[in-house]
């Protein structure tokens, strides 16, 4: 499992596929031939009637009875996650995570059989996303979709996948929160990700989960889940109850075009137009954004910055580093005008103007 830097204020996050397994081959094995595991449901408010538990049980077991057909378990050489069948041609969407570096994987259904030889279509690692392709589509059922625009707080939701290779489990939570913007740094397998719009949620979501599905209890995926948080006051381990996922808009919007086109024409995300690193200041504490080459004809080629400003903030907004930066560029949205902070490589600063442009597809 590998740890990520803080993706809120207050909280940490981990991803949560394409890690190395625990478990040895045999027992792997016996895990993906081991039945549905299901998360006990939270306890009952006071007052509710059997005939309600019993509607609402219902309701879980047709859920998953119609929707765990439809997520796969992805083994790469490296490690494993989980993707959604997408359509009857044998496309999947995963996250670009746990895809990592690898070209071919197999995929296993979550409702048995052998493992069917798979290929990469194309990655979209800004916002790990990715598209495979199985050799043989037959028996594939495609998922449903919801619009994931339309959530509340507090709906029921379901997550489903394959956590520590346990092959087609589900848990249990609500939609805690909407619209947070979380992110993951750069490094081997990981994509350095930023999340904008992610969907918190209380279900669990353990290694191997990522990719998978997070779903309503109309049985529609409103979200893949992606990253978990931890807790420093824990040693790093998992904070109990917070996950994030994509909202499924952004991922069959980046599914769509990957299918269609092989790659990602319109990504619907600002651009800044810079490469830069954290810069870190005499006491040891990062500054802001080092500006290492501007993009030419980007937003902040056109306004004037330069290899070797420093940018310390967006709109009053401080950027002390890289990930700062990513996130807040991540609430806005191409053809937006901000007010960059910027100090010059003397350290004078001054204030400029910028029309973002468009994050490029990878």
């Amino acid at each position: 499992m590998r740890r990520i830097v803080a993706c809120l204020a207050t909280a940490a996050v981990l991803l949560t596929g394409c890690g190395p397994s625990p478990y040895s081959e045999a027992e792997q094995q016996g895990a993906l031939a081991s039945p549905t595991q299901v998360s006990p449901p939270a306890p009952s408010p006071a007052g509710t009637s059997p005939a309600s538990l019993n509607s609402l049980q219902a309701a879980y077991e047709k859920v998953i009875a119609n929707v765990l057909p439809s997520i796969v378990q992805i083994t790469t050489k490296v490690g494993l996650g989980s993707g959604i069948v997408y359509d009857t041609a044998g496309h999947i969407v995963t996250n670009a995570h746990v895809v990592g570096q690898a070209t071919k994987m197999e995929v296993t259904l979550a409702t048995g059989g052998p493992p069917r030889p798979a290929r990469v279509i194309r990655t979209f690692q800004a916002g790990d996303l990715a598209v495979i392709k199985v050799d043989d589509p037959k028996g594939l059922r495609p998922a449903k979709f919801a619009d994931s625009s339309k959530l509340r707080v507090g709906q029921i939701v379901l997550a489903m996948g394959n956590p520590l290779g346990l092959s087609g489990s589900v848990t249990n939570g609500i939609v805690s929160a909407l619209g947070r913007t979380v992110s993951e740094p750069q490094e081997e397998g990981s994509p350095g990700a930023t999340i904008a719009n992610a969907i918190q949620t209380s279900a669990a979501i353990n290694p191997g989960n990522s990719g998978g599905a997070l779903v309503d209890l109309s049985g529609q995926v409103i979200g893949i889940p992606t990253l978990a948080a931890v807790d420093p006051a824990l040693g790093g381990g998992a904070a109990p109850g917070i996950g994030f996922a994509i909202p499924s808009n952004t991922a069959t919007n980046i599914a769509a075009q990957i299918v269609k086109t092989g790659k990602v024409t319109n990504t619907q995300r600002a651009a800044l137009g810079i490469r830069g690193s954290t810069v870190i200041g005499l006491d040891g504490q990062p500054s802001g954004v080092g500006v290492v080459s501007v993009v030419p004809g980007g937003g902040a080629d056109k306004a004037g910055i330069e290899s070797g400003d420093v940018i310390v903030s967006i709109n009053g907004k401080d950027t002390p580093t890289m990930v700062a930066l990513s996130e807040t560029i991540a609430t806005l949205k191409p053809g937006d005008q901000v007010k960059v902070g910027v100090l010059n490589s003397e350290g004078n600063p001054r204030t400029v103007n910028v029309t973002l442009g468009e994050l490029q597809g990878d």
